[in-house]
């Protein structure tokens, strides 16, 4: 499809702290978050010689080695990519499948030079090129870094260390994109006459993530759940958001004046804040409690036993997995909000070592005890909840 010429504008943020700090927070996620050093532990096993794969649509097709190889070339590269994380891998092989199925295409009519790369054939869309269709009068490269399949893959993801530095823009150059929906996201980095299509495509995709990889952390495989070992643990928000309102233990209700067991820590931080996977895990709730407060859980394999942690108090819109999803650790996987039972806008966080079927125990020296940092911060008065 034809690309245009994107511009990336880099955004910042400027939040105050409701209050409860005297200055605001500059926050830029692209900067500042914690999650942009980490690395997705995906690795790519062995590649099979076919993989039969079906679209949205319901179209059954067959993808040869040669393809599923350009697919391991996709999602070793973006697993190498701070950043990106499954959901970007799943929007980069949306896109290739979509552009090219995963066909790295030369374009002998525009570029006879082109041909005389390795190639799986010749396109004819303008003067596109490769997996991912790029244009060299766009200044997504030359003919000769376009023929590389590699080289593609890291201009789609883009970011501080792609080829481009955000012009044209990769996916880590779009302000929010894990916001937005995995084929707007792949639409925005292609800049296509047909957005519509990248959608048919996330089946075929999450098939072949699914076929050809294995997410493998410091303990070496899977629990009896079929949860793999984390590969590391991140606290849940970025350094410098926040604050602590309300500790683990017995209080008083902050909304009805009772006493009860307050099952977590509050951490205040401004409404829209990012909230990361405390670590590797799959997804096993995301949405809204009794119709009115916005729960994430999440089940991890820990020092090789099983743990969960639950995120309270999102938003609706604030939530961005849901269940059945494969997270990694420090994947932003929602946004801070005020949803429930709730005085004001913070993250309620729990740790339920055995399973989110298991009591909940006092996350700080949980976290202190796993050598978490971020766990020793300041504590002030403000929101807090009665979960």
């Amino acid at each position: 499809m034809k690309k245009f010429l994107a511009l990336g504008i880099v955004g910042v943020l400027l939040a105050p702290m409701l209050g409860l700090l005297t200055v605001g927070v500059v926050m830029n996620p692209a900067v500042t978050s914690q999650a942009a050093c980490v690395v997705s532990d995906v690795h790519v096993g062995p590649v099979p010689d076919e993989l039969e794969v079906t679209t949205a649509g319901g179209d059954t097709f067959t993808l040869n080695h040669t393809q599923l190889t350009h697919a391991a070339t996709i999602i070793t590269t973006g697993a190498a990519t701070p950043g990106v994380g499954r959901d970007g891998i799943l929007i980069a092989l949306m896109a290739a499948l979509t552009e090219s199925t995963l066909r790295h295409l030369a374009n002998a009519g525009t570029y006879p030079e082109s041909d005389d790369y390795p190639n799986d054939g010749n396109g004819s869309d303008h003067d596109s090129l490769g997996l991912f269709q790029m244009r060299p009068q766009s200044g997504w490269g030359t003919v000769e870094e376009l023929m590389d399949a590699t080289y593609q893959a890291e201009a789609f993801y883009g970011g501080p260390d792609g080829p481009n530095r955000g012009s044209p823009r990769g996916l880590l150059d779009i302000p929010g994109w894990e916001q937005l929906g995995k084929g707007e996201a792949a639409q925005s980095v292609e800049v296509s006459a047909h957005p519509d299509r990248y959608d048919n495509y996330e089946p075929v995709a999450r098939t072949i993530l699914d076929a050809l990889t294995t997410s493998a952390g410091t303990g070496g495989g899977n629990d009896e759940r079929g949860i793999p070992e984390t590969s590391g643990l991140v606290f849940p928000l970025p350094t410098g958001t926040y604050v602590k309102t309300s500790s683990f233990g017995p209080r008083i209700h902050p909304i009805t004046g009772g006493s009860r067991l307050h099952a977590g820590t509050d951490w205040a931080a401004p409404n829209g804040t990012e909230i990361f996977s405390l670590a590797d895990g799959v997804v096993t709730y995301a949405g809204m409690v009794g119709g009115t407060s916005g729960q994430i859980t999440i089940e991890h394999t820990i020092d090789g036993q099983p743990v969960a942690t639950k995120y309270i108090h999102m938003w609706a819109h604030g939530i961005h997995v849901k269940a059945g999803d494969r997270v990694i650790a420090g994947q932003h996987i929602g946004d801070v909000g005020s949803s429930g039972q709730s005085t004001g806008p913070h993250l309620h966080f729990q740790v339920h070592p055995g399973g989110a079927d298991q009591p909940a125990v006092d996350p700080e020296p949980w976290l202190a005890e796993h050598d978490v940092d971020g766990v020793d911060t300041p504590t002030g008065g403000g929101p807090s909840c009665a979960a």
